[in-house]
């Protein structure tokens, strides 16, 4: 009689591309134990047979000792009576309609494929699409699931002898890596200049002479656009004030931060001041940008990469085409200390993922095109990072995160969210999950509608999601509201703004119940039809009460007025002084035409193309200008971000302020705004200014949120909204309100800003339902 038993083993999560098939292998064949496994489209499959005690120890070797790239969200066990078998084997692949299985985020080069790529002996020495089970692409060249080579866009590529026999060699680390390539049998570069662009089609044959031809242009100050992981990046020597005049001109970004990439986390240290928690995330294996404090003594000038700031944007090498921009070799001195690496595209527009689209798109801004021949099937743009109290605190969740789901405490419905407008992502959930869709950009242009369209439909197919239900922003201009009520046969839910950036807070954070929700940003249709922005809620996921806001100035031009945020100051200016705003001693009125300002003084008595906003973002706008930091802006949140680069450390003082009692209590900044002008005009510095600011909007939301604890019983706070990204702000909030007693709550998975909003937006629909 047999003393063997059989169980079945069902694991989901990030479970495929991972190297989990050929990990199971192995421990069954350590084990002696006998069965199969196969990757189906709810994730993997295990059959195992063998003694009791081999199997426990099965069971719990699996958990513990899984890839370091898979996550396993589940194990689902069932006993089976014995099957008999006699040997451990891979089945192939078992598509199952109606399941789903996340794919793997693309993966920077692991250490091992760095070694095969730098040992001169090794058949893949310098060879650029380098990778195996633990590292390289997946979601940029996934076309279906189940996950294997003919769903990608590998399948073009049939695998030489070599590399067919390592994909099928359980006890390699290429078996079953989908992207396993080499130069005899895989993607190739092809280096072309402007002027031959129309001449004849790429030849795909280049190794190490295109490479070394492309760091010789870099040297000259020249730019090029080469091809990556999820699209073009254009690129040129970060010491070259020329090349980068030259990138700021043709590519219209005349102030915007360049992030740079740099050999390893060494070098970073040697442009910014570095922490333990920076440097890991540098040197994850996500390889996000990372948004770093530049260092005064740096061999690169910052006022050249990021005007106005005193953070850098930066990444270590994800790829090994990244590498051999560098050097050739690890013996060798890297040939440039950093380079810019920009999104390949014209502003605005989503990121340029072809070759014919980058020669039609580019060409205007490239000297020459690195182009290779593997397809990108998703168009991905790089993640960007910030870190506070030793957390990664997502800013751009794109590259290396996106589609990895956001796992929810509660089961949700088929849902679509469609987002806001800027930096605009969508939500698609089922079961426990929430799929964000990668960065998608401003939905302002018709290219950027496209990009959202198509990454939808690849989505909904990876992802098996057919979403009954549609939600979308109240704001009834913006495209992505617009969408959503043109969509047929689903049912349309509107969410609230403000109270979508809470509910995403409160959805990552597993929290449920009511909270306090502070939700500050620069722009957000209210149910009283102003602009909302500097909003204290009380929430859940069921509904929302707006108990205090910031008194409300008027918004005179529309889109001007946030492009001039010296509107904003005279509004500011007329609301706390009256007529007497523009005979005032300030910058502002030096910088600004008289004829200028009364057309729009008049704007704003008479009520034309003028709007109410209570938005703390525009606030920071208007304080930006009244201290005669920065007038007009060319990027969003501009004044904003040099305010704080400005503002002195160790400040301690705030100005006054005023919370009018009322059914919503209204915040009132005219004491605030005197003080302000009254330091301009006697000549304080405008960094202790800027501090003393910072730490006013600090005091007002701790003020507040007492206030509403001794009104509401409630001491759990939940911060959103972009201009939670200001780390001196948030500092001095969060010490403020943990001091105070409250636990509080910030964003980490999903960005504060708009990037974070179609998750809020879900979990309310999902309530509603």
């Amino acid at each position: 009689m047999s003393h063997n038993s059989r169980r079945q083993i069902q694991v989901s999560g990030i479970v495929q591309g991972v190297g989990f098939r050929p990990f199971i292998f192995k421990l069954a064949q350590e084990l002696r134990l006998h069965g199969y496994v196969l990757n189906s489209s709810a994730g993997v499959t295990i059959e195992i047979e063998g003694p009791e005690y081999e199997l426990d120890c099965f069971s719990r070797r699996l958990s513990e000792e899984a890839p370091p790239l898979s996550r396993i969200e589940n194990i689902a066990i069932t006993r089976l009576p014995p099957a008999g078998y006699s040997s451990f084997v891979i089945h192939k692949s078992v598509d199952e309609p109606g399941k789903l299985a996340p794919i793997s985020p693309d993966i920077s080069t692991c250490d091992n494929c760095l070694r095969d790529f730098r040992a001169a002996g090794n058949r893949r020495y310098g060879y650029p699409f380098t990778n195996c089970t633990n590292c390289g692409p997946r979601y940029t060249i996934t076309r279906k699931v189940p996950y294997d080579r003919p769903l990608t866009t590998m399948a073009c590529f049939a695998m030489c002898e070599q590399c067919l026999a390592e994909y099928e060699d359980p006890n390699n680390r290429r078996f079953h890596a989908q992207p396993n390539a080499c130069p005899e049998c895989g993607p190739a570069l092809a280096l072309v200049s402007r002027d031959q662009l129309e001449e004849a089609t790429p030849e795909f044959q280049g190794g190490l002479s295109e490479i070394q031809q492309v760091r010789q242009m870099l040297r000259e100050g020249r730019i090029l656009a080469i091809k990556g992981l999820g699209g073009f990046h254009l690129t040129c020597n970060a010491a070259s004030a020329s090349a980068l005049h030259a990138l700021r001109e043709r590519k219209k970004r005349s102030d915007k931060p360049f992030a740079i990439m740099v050999p390893d986390a060494d070098s970073a240290g040697r442009f910014c001041v570095l922490s333990e928690t920076e440097r890991a995330a540098l040197e994850s294996a996500r390889r996000p940008i990372v948004i770093l404090r530049y260092r005064s003594d740096a061999e690169i000038q910052l006022p050249e990469l990021a005007p106005g700031n005193n953070t850098l944007g930066v990444m270590l090498p994800y790829t090994p085409l990244h590498y051999l921009l560098f050097s050739d070799s690890p013996d060798q001195p890297p040939a440039f200390s950093a380079l810019v690496m920009t999104s390949g595209n014209i502003s605005e527009e989503p990121i340029v993922t072809g070759n014919r689209e980058a020669a039609k798109r580019l060409h205007r801004i490239a000297d020459a095109f690195l182009f290779h021949n593997r397809d990108i099937h998703t168009r991905v743009d790089d993640s960007v990072v910030r870190v506070f109290e030793g957390q990664e605190r997502m800013l751009r969740r794109s590259r290396g995160y996106a589609p990895y789901p956001i796992s929810l405490s509660i089961p949700v419905a088929e849902i679509l969210a469609c987002g806001a407008e800027l930096k605009n992502t969508f939500c698609l959930t089922t079961g426990h999950h929430a799929f964000l869709s990668q960065h998608l950009g401003d939905m302002e242009n018709y290219e950027t509608l496209v990009f959202f369209q198509e990454t939808l439909a690849r989505m909904k197919e990876l992802f098996r999601i057919d979403p009954k239900v549609v939600v979308h922003d109240l704001h009834p201009m913006y495209l992505s509201t617009k969408l959503a009520l043109e969509m047929q046969g689903l049912e349309k839910i509107g969410v609230q703004h403000h109270h979508a950036h809470i509910a995403s807070c409160m959805a990552e954070n597993n929290v449920s119940g009511k909270v306090i929700g502070v939700a500050f940003d620069g722009t957000g249709f209210g149910t009283d039809g102003k602009i909302w922005g500097g909003e204290f809620l009380v929430a859940d996921f069921d509904g929302f009460e707006r108990r205090a806001h910031f008194r409300y100035v008027r918004l005179a031009g529309g889109d001007a007025a946030v492009r001039e945020p010296w509107r904003l100051g005279l509004s500011y200016l007329l609301d706390t002084f009256g007529t007497s705003a523009v005979s005032l001693d300030l910058p502002v009125w030096r910088h600004v035409r008289a004829k200028k300002v009364a057309a729009v003084r008049r704007m704003m008595e008479r009520g034309i193309n003028t709007v109410e906003t209570s938005a703390c973002g525009r606030l920071f706008d208007a304080v930006a200008s009244i201290v005669g930091l920065r007038h007009d802006i060319n990027f969003e949140a501009q004044a904003a971000i040099q305010l704080e680069a400005i503002a002195e450390p160790d400040v301690q003082e705030h100005y006054p302020f005023e919370v009018t009692p009322s059914d919503v209590w209204e915040i009132d900044m005219r004491p605030a705004v005197e003080h302000i002008v009254r330091d301009v005009v006697a000549g304080r510095p405008v960094g202790v200014i800027s501090a003393t600011f910072h730490n006013t909007i600090a005091a007002i939301v701790v003020e507040v949120c007492v206030r509403l604890r001794a009104a509401e019983r409630l001491d759990r706070v939940c911060l959103s909204g972009g201009t939670f990204q200001n780390v001196y702000l948030i500092e001095r909030a969060v010490a403020g309100l943990r001091s105070s007693g409250f636990e509080v709550f910030l964003h980490a998975k999903v960005p504060p800003n708009d990037g974070g909003i179609s998750l809020g937006q879900a979990v309310i629909a999902n309530a509603a339902l």
